[in-house]
C-alpha cells in the first residue's frame, strides 16, 4: 500500500508540473515537482534502500536528482540551472558506482560501448554548439557520465541483473535530452510533456531496483 501511495504522489506531482506549464501557473511546480522528487527518494527508502552498498549509491543518485529538480524550477536562472546540471551529474556518477559494483559482463559492454557512444556522438553534435560557451564543458562531461551510466547499466541487465536498472538508466539518459532541448535548442512544452513522465518514472525504476539487488 505504501508503495502503490508513493507511485501515486509521484505521479501527481509530475501532474501538477505538467499543469504549471499548460497554464503558466509557476507556484504548481513549486508544489508538484518536489511532490514528485521526494516521492521517489522515500520509495526507495521504503524499498530497503539503506540495507545494502548498490542501495545507498542508488539513494544518493535520487537524493542529487531530486536537489536537481528543484534547482532547475527557476529556468530564467543560468546559473541555478548549472548547479542543478552538477548536481544531476553527480547523481549519474553515484550511478556508475553502483551499477558497476554488480556482476558485469564484458561482452555486453563491449557491444553496447560503441553504440552509445555513437549516440552520445549525435547529440553532442546537435547539443554543444548551441550550448553557451561556459556550458559546454560541464555538458562534455555530462554526457560522457551519462555514457558510462548506460554502459554499465546494460552490462549488469545482461549479467542477470533485474531489467529494471537498464530500463531506468536509459529512460533517465533520454529524459536529459528533454531537459537539453529545452534549454539550449527551443524551449516548448512539448519537451516537458514526454520528458517529465519519463524522468520520473525512471527514477522510480532505478529506486524499484534496490529491493531486486541482494548486494
Amino acid at each position: 500500500m505504501i508503495s502503490v501511495l508513493l507511485c501515486a504522489a509521484c505521479a501527481t506531482g509530475v501532474a501538477l508540473v505538467l499543469v504549471a506549464d499548460r497554464s503558466d501557473r509557476r507556484a504548481l511546480e513549486w508544489v508538484g515537482k518536489p511532490l514528485a522528487s521526494v516521492a521517489f527518494v522515500l520509495a526507495a527508502l521504503h524499498w530497503g534502500a539503506l540495507d545494502t552498498a548498490y542501495g545507498r549509491w542508488v539513494l544518493l543518485g535520487l537524493v542529487l536528482g531530486a536537489a536537481g529538480d528543484v534547482l532547475l524550477i527557476p529556468r530564467e536562472r543560468p546559473r541555478l540551472f548549472l548547479a542543478g546540471m552538477n548536481a544531476f551529474l553527480l547523481g549519474h556518477v553515484a550511478y556508475v558506482v553502483a551499477f558497476a559494483a554488480l556482476p558485469l559482463h564484458g561482452v555486453a559492454a563491449l557491444i553496447a560501448a560503441p553504440i552509445v557512444v555513437m549516440a552520445l556522438l549525435v547529440s553532442g553534435r546537435w547539443l554543444l554548439p548551441q550550448a553557451p560557451e561556459d556550458f559546454r564543458l560541464p555538458l562534455l562531461v555530462y554526457l560522457c557520465v551519462i555514457g558510462a551510466m548506460v554502459v554499465a547499466a546494460i552490462s549488469a541487465v545482461v549479467a542477470g541483473t533485474h531489467w529494471l536498472i537498464a530500463a531506468g538508466a536509459i529512460g533517465f539518459a533520454l529524459s536529459d535530452l528533454s531537459v537539453a532541448r529545452d534549454q539550449f535548442v527551443r524551449p516548448a512544452l512539448i519537451n516537458r510533456v514526454w520528458g517529465l513522465p519519463l524522468y520520473f518514472a525512471s527514477q522510480m525504476m532505478i529506486a524499484a531496483s534496490v529491493a531486486l539487488v541482494a548486494r
